[in-house]
């Protein structure tokens, strides 16, 4: 049985958060030299890949701004090449690309409950 969008929006929005409080007030060397939190935010980072796969396709085109295929993609090294991910690109994903897919995420959920 297929999930509900709305359920696939909390899982988003919830992990994106827990992704945040967890490096809000990190540096990128601190990042780079704590293993188990790389991995957490790797881990975080796979889910969001995964269910933003989730999403019906008039909801992503709705949000053009965010570039979904990439987001599928990031998912997809993180399992299957994770010995040749850069931290730097981990940490830029997270400080850079995670917020306006936060908001978009946000609009979405702001535009289905109406």
């Amino acid at each position: 049985m297929p999930r509900k969008v709305g359920h696939i929006i909390e899982d988003l929005l919830a992990t994106i958060e827990r992704i945040h409080a967890k490096t809000a007030e990190c540096s990128f060397a601190q990042f780079e030299s704590d293993w188990e939190l790389r991995f957490v935010v790797e881990r975080g980072i796979e889910i969001v890949s995964e269910a933003t796969r989730h999403l019906p396709e008039e909801l992503k085109i709705a949000r053009p701004e965010i570039d979904w295929r990439s987001i599928a993609g990031i998912g997809n090294i993180l399992r299957h090449e994770y010995h040749a991910i850069s931290n730097k690109v981990i940490w830029d994903a997270v400080k850079a690309d995670l917020p306006p897919l936060k908001a978009a995420i946000e609009a979405i959920a702001a535009s289905i409950d109406e």
